[in-house]
């Protein structure tokens, strides 16, 4: 059998093992990369390892780093908080500050499950308390995280660029950002007004006040609060209408005030820097993280736990794997394959459907940093626009994350009321087999059959 066999089919089982068993799929990488490339192409360990993507390492551990103590110095509750206060009792408002909300979590580096498992809680405690459609609402956060998380200093739009900038292709990484946020938004507004956005036009908060005092009551007679949720732990308990519990007043010392100060500064110099002058995300948002440590060594305790070293270990084994398929001639090899076809566009439409399909029920990171590398050879033949397929594949592999077997769709379930459970996992079972099968498609239509990108 070839290596080129052999290495897809290890692919394969790489992603059933990992969708069966609760296993990283960056571990199986770095076993398969191993395996395959000492038994099946006869390469050394070392040059194995010369696959292995230490920017992009250093990168995620750099951005996961600065969110941590962003959210550890009370920086993310104090943006939240403020967001809120924007509202100004405008219900209709409320799902798109928890949108806006979560997307600039997301650009500022923090990774989508982190930002959903902050935000869900407060969206649907909202929802609760204010008769907003609940599958609305946490629908809202997911697609505001996938909104910014192809920010050229988040981790999904990282890992593409890094991807790209190895390979011939013209890339753009503010395309990419734009079209997954343009995208994603377009979806919010039809969300809004298909789950009654517009009926709630017009309400304000103190129309419910009246059914959160009888609820505080009910709390007062020691009824039960079946509100469960994956928080931050930076909110109080909630209140029975699912709201945030009663907190009249937030204390800031000084000292705290000072390092949130500093953080939203650091993180504003990362986008600068970074974007501004070209300077290398990791470097940059490490030495932030390590200043605003130095500033406040109390906020900084347990934020290298906080570090998405889930994260870490499945982009790097992932990465290291390609390195191995590249040396396999497996890229060219399956390249070749599509190139058979003999019709670019349908090829194209064929990946999006892949990486989305893949991604409903496996890790989207993973898909990506796998489908992208297969799909250069054959966007070199310049017959269909190189970014405009990235772009496509991009929101494809993303926008699936609803799904319930997803970890941001299993987080926003997880903090549906408990009465709602089993409703609200059929309803996002039926919006996410919705957003898999139509969402490729648009996206193709959008940024692929143009040719404008």
């Amino acid at each position: 059998m070839s290596p080129e066999i052999i290495s897809i089919i290890a692919l394969a089982v790489m992603f059933i093992v990992a969708t069966v068993f609760p296993v990283n799929m960056g571990a199986l990488a770095f076993v398969a990369a191993f395996l395959v490339g000492t038994l099946a192409v006869g390469m050394e360990a070392a040059d194995i390892l010369g696959g292995f993507p230490g920017s992009l390492f250093l990168t995620i551990v750099g951005v996961t780093y600065l969110f941590a103590i962003a959210q550890n110095n009370g920086t993310i509750d104090l943006l939240v908080r403020g967001a809120v206060r924007l509202v100004r009792g405008r219900i209709a408002l409320i799902p798109w500050v928890m949108f806006v909300v979560t997307a600039l979590i997301t650009a500022m580096g923090a990774l989508s499950p982190a930002a959903v498992a902050i935000i869900a809680p407060i969206a649907l405690g909202f929802a609760a308390k204010y008769r907003i459609n609940t599958l609305m609402m946490g629908m809202m956060v997911i697609h505001g995280a996938q909104a910014g998380g192809f920010s050229p200093i988040a981790v999904y739009g990282v890992t593409v660029n890094t991807i790209m900038a190895d390979t011939p292709l013209e890339q753009s990484p503010t395309a990419v950002f734009l079209a997954s946020l343009g995208f994603n938004l377009l979806i919010a507004i039809v969300l809004f007004f298909v789950f009654g956005g517009s009926k709630l036009l017009g309400a304000k908060a103190g129309d419910f006040e009246g059914e959160v005092a009888d609820s505080r009551s009910a709390k007062a007679r020691g009824d039960d609060v079946d509100f469960k949720g994956f928080g931050s732990g930076m909110y109080g308990p909630r209140d029975p209408a699912g709201g945030v519990a009663v907190q009249a007043k937030v204390v800031t010392s000084r000292k705290d005030l000072t390092a949130q100060v500093l953080t939203v500064i650091g993180l504003v110099t990362l986008g600068v820097v970074a974007l501004g002058f070209k300077v290398d995300v990791g470097f940059v948002s490490i030495t932030i993280a390590v200043l605003l440590a130095l500033v406040s060594p109390q906020a900084q305790k347990g934020a290298v736990n906080k570090i998405s070293w889930s994260t870490v270990l499945l982009v790097c084994g992932m990465l290291t794997f390609v390195g191995v398929l590249q040396t396999a001639g497996t890229i060219e090899y399956v390249s070749n394959g599509v190139a058979a076809i003999g019709m670019p566009l349908v090829v194209a439409l064929l990946i999006c459907y892949i990486g989305a399909v893949v991604s409903a029920f496996a890790s989207s990171t993973a898909i990506i940093a796998v489908l992208i590398p297969l799909a250069v050879p054959f966007l070199m033949d310049g017959n269909i626009g190189a970014i405009g397929v990235i772009c496509a594949l991009a929101v494809s592999a993303t926008i699936v994350d609803v799904s319930p077997f997803s970890t941001n769709g299993a987080l926003v379930l997880a903090n549906a009321p408990e009465g709602e459970k089993d409703r609200f996992y059929k309803q996002i079972l039926s919006y996410s087999g919705v957003v898999v099968l139509a969402g490729p498609l648009l996206a193709w239509l959008v940024f692929v059959v143009p040719g404008w990108l």
